[in-house]
């Protein structure tokens, strides 16, 4: 069942990569609007749209682009660049241009990769006017052999009446604790950079709004990176300066080895979630420390909010050579690659959000276990080599053992599980049963 569950899920993960790669985004746009649209089959997101022309902090959202069509032509008519093959052809932003010129002129307007030559690069001019192609390090060249004029068009407009599209999900939960989620959207046709990201969002959105009332509450954001990320924190700072925590959910696809991404902490509650969920899951991940550049952990986590926010991530941004290029796409990433990711980050929000306290009812010596039929009638077997059935026993009883001992009010889970070396899981399942015959009660310290 759990295998069917498995593949299932993996189906549909690969069936949304295909709808949303094609779509072109930006910082603004009605692709962001259609992927927006997409996103709400699955989980009821509210989207606002922030004016452009808006001051927020120190930045300005720009006018909303629109692009229509664009493409470099031969003296034969034939379109050499086609934005209808690509939409990483054109530079995001680019201004519109209807002209012939002839190679020299427009070489300074292509941009392509020596290092990677197949390769279409992402290039974007968000706050500076200005236009360009990208294209393949052949394409260039096959630009450059052609001697005549070429024709040279970009159909694109700006709208300084239009607005920035971000979404968002309030996620109530049983007290008024809070951890954010944010992805970013503003990204064409790349997968792992970040429709893996965009993906993994909504299915962890989906699972809490699928399951019991949540411990804590939950805010998910989807919004065009940077510049969404500080409008957002404008006309939301009140609640965000209250977050616990959070992660930002980027490149969680890709063949690549998992890893994460520290707070600015290092050893912040998600933090430890993190270094717990791979330990249990008995994997060892590549750990970056924080840096103050990457995604939006440099916007929640500046000076004047300072939230401790980590990424998990398969394939990170930078470390992957078809990083922020046409090279990123369906056949590089697939739904069991991004299920990978999301089971890790299912773990660490179960681990966030069940991270409790228990005070022991029987603090004088240990309790007696035997009688509560929690301990095995014949001693004696536990822990001797070569015993024959009493190793799982022997686990429950390291469960129980340290759970009853750390049952202090100062302890959580997550500092029993650490301690202990024993799956946060685990410990979960047997507090319940100790729970259940008394011996032990939930502290409001969580």
């Amino acid at each position: 069942m759990e295998d069917v569950k498995h593949r299932e899920e993996v189906g549909e993960l690969d069936i949304l990569l295909k709808a949303l790669f094609n779509i072109n985004r930006s910082l603004t746009g009605e692709g962001n609007r259609r992927t927006f649209d997409l996103l709400q089959e699955i989980i009821p997101l509210k989207v606002f749209e922030y004016a452009c022309g808006t001051s927020v902090y120190d930045w300005t959202i720009p006018d909303e682009w629109v692009i229509r069509d664009a493409y470099i032509k031969g003296a034969d008519g034939k379109r050499l660049i086609d934005f209808g093959e690509s939409n990483l052809h054109v530079m995001g932003y680019s201004t519109p241009v209807d002209q012939k010129m002839y190679f020299d002129e427009l070489a300074p307007h292509l941009h392509y990769l020596d290092s990677n030559p197949e390769a279409v690069p992402y290039r974007t001019s968000y706050y500076q006017r200005d236009w360009g192609f990208c294209i393949s390090k052949s394409q260039y060249q096959q630009l450059k052999d052609i001697s005549g004029p070429l024709t040279v068009f970009i159909d694109s407009g700006f709208k300084p009446d239009g607005s920035m599209a971000v979404a968002e999900l309030l996620i109530p939960g049983k007290n008024d604790k809070e951890f954010l989620v944010s992805t970013y959207c503003c990204h064409p046709s790349m997968a792992n950079d970040n429709l893996s990201g965009l993906l993994t969002a909504t299915y962890l959105a989906r699972d809490l709004l699928s399951a019991e009332m949540p411990q804590h509450s939950w805010r998910f954001v989807f919004l065009p990176e940077t510049i969404g990320a500080i409008a957002y924190l404008n006309h939301n700072e009140a609640a965000m300066k209250r977050l616990l925590g959070g992660l930002v959910v980027t490149t969680c696809g890709g063949p690549g080895a998992l890893g994460y991404k520290e707070t600015f902490l290092g050893n912040h509650l998600v933090d430890r979630a993190i270094r717990l969920a791979f330990r249990d899951r008995k994997v060892e991940p590549i750990r970056y420390p924080f840096v103050p550049d990457g995604s939006d952990e440099r916007q929640y986590s500046s000076p004047g909010f300072r939230i401790p926010v980590a990424s998990i991530t398969k394939d990170k941004y930078y470390e992957y050579p078809q990083y922020h290029t046409s090279l990123d796409n369906l056949d590089f990433v697939n739904g069991s690659q991004i299920k990978e990711s999301l089971d890790l980050y299912r773990d660490v929000f179960r681990i966030l959000d069940r991270n409790v306290v228990y005070r022991s009812n029987v603090p004088c010596g240990e309790p007696q276990f035997g009688r509560r039929g929690l301990y095995p009638a014949t001693g004696g077997a536990i822990n001797q080599p070569g015993a024959v059935g009493p190793n799982e026993i022997a686990r429950q009883i390291d469960a129980m053992t340290w759970l009853q001992f750390l049952a202090d009010d100062d302890h959580d889970l997550m500092i029993i599980a650490e301690r202990s070396g024993i799956a946060f899981l685990t410990l979960e399942k047997i507090a319940s049963q100790l729970l259940e015959a008394g011996l032990i009660e939930l502290c409001d310290k969580h």
